[in-house]
């Protein structure tokens, strides 16, 4: 090979004056090599990724458009702002779907959760028993229906329902984490979604964590509601207003219509239940009730206040028997398809779920597009912006009255976390804002069950009433302890620190969900199964251990100095089991084979051989340029990547 010609680069007169005076002081140092590199952490460090992102309109400014450009450009908003009502209407819809899907794949299994009254009298058991069910049925409202019906009818007492309110009070908050999660494809936006879904999760465990055993050691909340039943006259009123039905109706009808009574009554012990389906076939039917002649065993089983003969060896007595005639069929699609619950159940799922996700992508898209320029600046500043001193803790309460209103309109408190947590991703409400939105959709939930329990009949109105004041006093409790002081406001904080976990390692949100929401509840349900001895002989240690690890995390970042030196650092212990990232390892390798084994093999299989020979030749070219010798080491310093 010829020998390369030697070349001298350049060096800027800086450089120059700083050798010379380098030189002149003393021995020159050893090379300083350069290194584009940077570790997350302090990438992290020198930007803040919780600032919100500014939305810069990089469009023509309204002043620089002609008389038709004005007119396309306000034809294309009010034809964004059409298309984004209708995705918004379509994303209620497929949650609604979701929540169905839900109920036919696990609605039977949870009433069969129920059926168990030795357990509910576990307050731990009802806790995660009320977690799963509403995780199960995607809604605490029907959960908290079986839960009044099982008091209404002797099986369970409000004592014991008490836990599993606040269990439900936690499941619901699943719906808006999965739709966090169908936003991982930005890490920024991921980042703040995920922390905007889970401060939800989080103020619900912290609250149970504190209130349950306030509530097992003195039973203020059941105390309290009883109080309030028993110091008004209430009586049966009005039903609350359904205005997010009357809307989603139309379409959701068409789809699927569900007979949710059929877990009622699987769950207070009703065994025909267990062989109907919860597909509604007859949406019109008619009950008829007629006086029949029935035979009896002796005089003693007649009816009372009825008539009662004898005709030969048998005793007659007449009994009103009620008859449901079916009037006409309902309409949705799988009204004729002879499909088992699970099979329709699934069906439902995978297409609520990519509903959700495409529907969720471009909101996201269409938001980003709208909220641009003088438009995101008035929007942030009227979300986001505080009171003027000495008024600015009263903006959060404030927030807290919105959400709640909001709330109470749609009717559902998944509904409207679920369509915060997009907009709190793309930047334009700030998790310091939708924590208290969220607290106030939690209100919002439980004035609309206050008002539902007010409709009920005059046999079960006490007991509905109680259990939906004790949902709404356990919010408010929460909120006294976790927001009024800014420092007890630690949701937030440990939001944060999840919403950085998972933008790092974006499969820690499935794992979140799957030991959150599935895992963690059953094994608390199995070891209450086996017997308070076994719950408590397992769980004592395990969060004495939790409360010792969390501790010493904590010193170790405020006074590392009263450590001793070996707990000063994690780094004793095998690096799986104080780092993610042997894990990350991991998990990429399996994804990275099953992309390439089971997705690209018919790839691999028709690469050109001629291909192989110009790849190779290119990447003799790429090595020759490392026996350059005229690359300096004053030259690495400008050198950013080099490709092989």
């Amino acid at each position: 090979m010829a020998p390369i010609a030697e070349t001298h680069l350049a060096t800027p007169p800086e450089l120059d004056a700083c050798h010379a005076g380098k030189n002149a002081t003393g021995p020159e140092p050893d090379p300083v090599h350069y290194t584009t590199e940077i570790s997350e952490e302090e990438e992290e460090e020198d930007d803040d990724p919780w600032v919100l992102p500014e939305l810069r309109d990089t469009g023509l400014k309204w002043s620089d458009h002609d008389t038709r450009g004005k007119v396309l450009r306000v034809l294309k908003s009010i034809l964004k702002f059409v298309l984004l009502v209708g995705l918004l209407y379509v994303f209620v819809c497929s949650l609604d779907i979701l929540s169905s899907a839900f109920q036919l794949v696990g609605g039977k299994a949870a009433g069969d959760i129920f059926q168990d009254n030795a357990v509910l009298s576990n307050p731990v058991a009802g806790l995660v028993i009320g977690v799963l069910v509403t995780v199960l049925v995607q809604s605490s409202s029907t959960s908290s229906s079986i839960v009044v019906s099982m008091v209404s009818s002797g099986l369970l007492e409000v004592k014991s329902a008490v836990p599993i309110i606040m269990g439900a009070n936690i499941g619901t908050s699943v719906t808006n984490t999965i739709v966090a999660v169908m936003q991982a494809g930005d890490r920024n936006e991921f980042r703040r979604a995920f922390a905007g879904a889970t401060v939800h999760d989080f103020f619900n465990w912290l609250s149970v964590l504190v209130l349950l055993p306030l509530e097992v050691a003195s039973g203020f909340l059941y105390r309290l509601t009883d109080l309030v039943i028993k110091s008004f006259n209430i009586q049966t009123g009005a039903d609350a207003p359904d205005m997010l039905k009357v809307i989603t109706e139309p379409l959701t009808k068409n789809i699927i219509e569900l007979d949710t009574s059929v877990i009622r009554d699987i769950a207070t012990g009703d065994p025909a239940a267990r062989n109907k389906s919860l597909i509604r076939i007859w949406c019109k039917t008619q009950k008829v009730t007629n006086l029949v002649n029935i035979t009896v065993p002796g005089i003693a089983n007649c009816t009372p206040d009825a008539l009662c003969w004898s005709e030969g060896d048998k005793v007659w007595t007449q009994e009103n028997q009620t008859e449901t005639i079916n009037l006409e069929k309902c309409t949705h699609m799988f009204v004729f398809a002879d499909l088992p619950d699970l099979a329709v159940g699934l069906i439902l799922l995978a297409l609520s779920l990519l509903a959700l996700c495409t529907c969720l992508i471009l909101i996201v898209k269409l938001l980003n597009s709208m909220l641009k320029g003088q438009v995101a600046v008035v929007i942030k500043k009227v979300l986001n912006t505080d009171f003027p001193f000495p008024f600015a803790w009263l903006t959060g309460y404030l927030a807290m009255l919105v959400g709640a209103g909001m709330t109470f309109i749609v009717q559902s408190s998944s509904v409207f976390t679920s369509a915060i947590t997009p907009l709190v991703g793309i930047g334009v409400i700030s998790l310091e804002r939708a924590y208290p939105l969220t607290l106030g959709s939690n209100i919002g939930t439980t004035t609309t069950a206050i008002l539902a329990a007010l409709a009920s009949p005059g046999e079960t109105l006490a007991n509905s009433l109680q259990i939906s004041l004790c949902h709404f006093f356990f919010n408010i409790c929460g909120i006294l302890l976790w927001y009024p002081i800014p420092f007890t406001r630690i949701p937030i904080r440990m939001a944060k620190a999840l919403g950085n976990r998972t933008a790092k390692y974006r499969w820690f949100a499935a794992l979140y969900l799957f030991l959150c929401f599935l895992l963690f509840p059953l094994s608390v349900l199995g070891l209450s199964i086996a017997g308070w001895q076994v719950l408590v002989g397992v769980g004592v240690p395990v969060v004495v251990f939790a409360i010792v690890v969390v501790v010493v995390n904590i010193m170790q970042k405020r006074c590392p100095r009263f450590l001793p030196s070996f707990l000063r650092s994690w780094d004793f212990l095998p690096k799986p089991l104080h780092s993610l990232k042997p894990w990350d390892r991991v998990v990429t390798a399996g994804m990275t084979f099953c992309r390439t084994r089971c997705c690209c093999c018919c790839k691999c299989c028709k690469e050109n051989p001629k291909d192989e020979e110009t790849d190779m030749k290119t990447n003799d070219r790429r090595l020759e340029m490392y026996d350059n010798p005229a690359l300096t080491i004053e030259d690495e310093g400008k050198i950013t990547a080099t490709h092989l």
